[in-house]
């Protein structure tokens, strides 16, 4: 990342030097709210605030400046310049943006396009970075840095690639052992209720059993009636052998 923060510096430089040369669409004449001489003014003190490492102070200077001619493609690259500087990426992507769609020759065309690279690169908008870098080329095919900066730029979206499918299969791989944890702990819940129901099969078939060896229980209503009954037996079976005593005893009698 160090390399590319010094070539982004370095284009930042050589561009900023050059934009002190007032834009040739501007004459003497009164533009837009403000003199040509003010124009001039705020542009040119924009350039010394920027290059003393006053980047809050350029911006207004250049601002200033594109009150006064709101269609300078110098002073909005050079406020893009300086918000960049001051870390406000966006912001300078939207005027070098602005810069590449309105500046009439490839130079200015390809550092807009070079510089708005930069700034979508700050945002880790690496794909987008790519593209206007490729643009730049088109514009300036011989741009050394811009070649370093594509190149680091397509290194970054590999690493990125490489770093989205690899977190793809650590997630696909956890979720294969969350479904294989669960598949083997389904397994254990079915091998204990099918153990619990085999447990209870001879449970529920000795139950029965003691159901049937266990003898039938009667009233106290039909005990007495059964001993009534076996008392009556007795008594019948004890005057039968008694009829039958005298009866013997009879037939002796009578042979004597």
């Amino acid at each position: 990342m160090k390399g590319i923060t010094l070539l982004v510096a370095a284009s930042f430089l050589t561009v900023c030097l050059q934009a002190q040369l007032l834009n040739p669409e501007v004459g003497d004449d009164e533009v837009a709210g403000g003199s040509q001489r003010d124009f001039r003014s705020f542009l040119r003190e924009g350039n010394r605030q920027f290059n003393s490492q006053r980047a809050p102070d350029a911006e207004r200077s250049y601002r200033r400046a594109l009150s006064i001619d709101d269609r300078s493609d110098m002073a909005a690259f050079n406020l893009g310049s300086a918000l960049y500087r001051q870390e406000k990426f966006d912001e300078a992507a939207r005027e070098f943006e602005r810069v590449a769609a309105s500046a009439t020759d490839n130079t200015s065309r390809a550092r807009a396009y070079h510089n708005l690279g930069n700034s979508l690169l700050q945002q880790q908008k690496v794909q987008e970075s790519i593209e206007a870098y490729k643009q730049a080329l088109r514009n300036n095919p011989n741009d050394f840095d811009t070649k370093y900066n594509l190149s680091y730029a397509m290194n970054m979206l590999q690493n990125q690639d490489d770093q989205d499918n690899q977190d793809q299969q650590d997630n696909q791989d956890q979720q294969d052992n969350q479904d294989q944890n669960q598949d083997n702990q389904d397994q254990q819940d079915q091998d204990q209720n099918q153990d619990g129901q085999d447990q209870q099969e001879p449970q529920d078939q000795q139950r029965d059993e003691n159901q049937q060896q266990q003898p039938q229980q009667i009233s106290p209503e039909d005990a007495q009636r059964m001993l009534d009954a076996i008392a009556q037996d007795e008594k019948e079976l004890l005057e039968k052998l008694q009829q039958q005593e005298r009866a013997g005893r009879r037939n002796i009698e009578r042979n004597w």
